[in-house]
């Protein structure tokens, strides 16, 4: 009954999704909306979604919120420091793949991580094996697991952890 449900809510805000995106409420579109949806549902019922391991908590909630902010002005953070290295005429960068730990447990978990990484200019999640990440990191400040796992890891861990444990 479970995975029914599942596949009931994937449908739902996929047909949601699809209606916002067509703007209409044709016969054909809804046919083809139903269709489309339904399938993809189908297709894609053992997936992942954000809300997958996430845990339904006052507190996960708040660290939810927390974890927005933090990465927004990471993201923020990150991008003036990139666009500082690409306009200084030495180009002062020393590229390297570090590896790094993570405590996150949840398969949802560390992909956020993974991907919050990603997003934050100057790093990029090359590979996920079990509770290390291999990240090229643009400019390289430490290369010791600890450090590195404190640089890149920490705060973004700080916030999933308890969203996702």
């Amino acid at each position: 009954m479970r995975k029914a449900s599942s596949i009931a809510l994937l449908f739902a805000t996929l047909f949601i999704f699809w209606l916002l995106l067509n703007n209409s409420l044709a016969g054909d579109v809804l046919l083809i909306g139903i269709v489309a949806t339904l399938l993809i549902a189908l297709l894609f019922r053992g997936g992942r979604s954000p809300v997958s391991g996430f845990r339904p908590t006052p507190r996960a909630v708040a660290a939810t919120f927390g974890y927005l902010i933090f990465f927004l002005a990471e993201l923020v953070r990150s991008n003036l420091h990139i666009a500082r290295v690409v306009l200084s005429p030495s180009l002062p960068i020393s590229p390297a793949i570090v590896k790094v730990r993570t405590r996150l447990k949840s398969p949802m978990g560390r992909l956020l991580l993974a991907n919050s990484i990603t997003l934050t200019p100057g790093t990029l999640t090359v590979e996920i094996d079990g509770e290390w990440l291999y990240i090229h990191w643009v400019n390289a400040e430490a290369t010791d697991i600890d450090a590195a796992t404190a640089q890149i890891v920490a705060g973004f861990e700080r916030y999933l952890e308890v969203m996702y444990g």
